[in-house]
């Protein structure tokens, strides 16, 4: 009953985090708040069944907490900041204003060359007006702003709080259930390989996705400035995917160093000669 009330919590924390933009962006249409809806419901069914299942199904790290708690916070967090300034247009407050200055401030600091923030500026089209540069830019550093301050605390946890806990069990296939320790070299090179390409690909992904969200605009033929949810949700994405594949990478040298410093002490433990004794070692 337990693991039920607790996916459920899960399902209905899901559902908000998505309505999030369209419960705070004034004017949006029914039928985008329909649509909206029906993909939270169908994400919080998919968290439930992943969360109120015995066996494992997609959901990475699902009991070594706070790795996909300090995700959802992290993008609950980012759609809220994004949605009050793609808001305040309408509608001014102190919050509004403190917003906007913040987002300022670390998109200025931020926008120098080759930098994402830089990079996404000027994918731009040449056409638009100060106002919205100014917007995408205050975005830019908000979304910067959380995902920077997200792996700041994943790593604290990692490395002073020994995430995930020494003290209890750590299932591989449970938390990692689309690798498959049983294939391939040695589990731990293994570990180590799809770490680094996990942080290269979050390095890279920020560069990336501006150049296919212009290129699929210009096929399809659609205005993202004129659209408010959607550039909340372009910005928020730009950011979230990068930081979640910097945090899959570290969770996964973790991993790894916590697998090869079991292998040092059940070695130390055996000694010498019991290592290669597999009747000793095992009978």
């Amino acid at each position: 009953m337990s693991q039920l009330l607790g996916a459920l919590m899960r399902a209905i924390t899901v559902l908000i985090v998505i309505c999030t933009p369209s419960l705070l962006i004034p004017g949006t249409s029914p039928e985008t708040t329909q649509i909206v809806t029906l993909i939270g419901l169908f994400a919080g069914a998919f968290v439930f069944s992943e969360y109120a299942s015995t066996y494992p199904g997609l959901i990475e790290f699902r009991d070594a907490p706070p790795f996909n708690r300090v995700r959802l916070i992290s993008l609950f967090i980012t759609l809220f900041l994004l949605s009050i300034v793609v808001s305040t247009g309408t509608e001014v407050t102190t919050l509004s204003l403190v917003i906007n200055a913040t987002g300022l401030v670390i998109g200025r600091a931020l926008e120098f060359p080759f930098s994402p923030i830089s990079f996404i500026l000027s994918q731009l089209p040449s056409d638009i007006t100060p106002h919205q540069r100014g917007t995408v830019e205050i975005m830019a550093g908000l979304a910067t702003l959380v995902g920077l301050v997200s792996l700041t605390i994943f790593a604290i946890l990692v490395r002073l709080q020994q995430w995930p806990n020494r003290h209890a069990a750590f299932n591989v296939w449970v938390n990692l259930p689309t690798f498959d320790p049983t294939t391939g070299g040695d589990i731990v090179a293994r570990l180590v390989r799809d770490s680094r390409i996990n942080i290269i690909l979050g390095f890279c992904l920020p560069y990336f996705t501006p150049v296919l969200m212009k290129v699929g605009t210009q096929h399809l033929d659609m205005a993202i400035l004129e659209s408010p949810q959607t550039m909340v949700w372009i910005i928020t994405l730009w950011t979230f995917m990068s930081v979640s594949l910097f945090m899959r990478g570290m969770a996964m040298a973790r991993v790894a160093d916590m697998i090869d410093e079991r292998r040092r002490r059940l070695v130390a433990r055996l000694g010498p000669d019991d290592a290669f004794d597999p009747v000793r070692s095992f009978g």
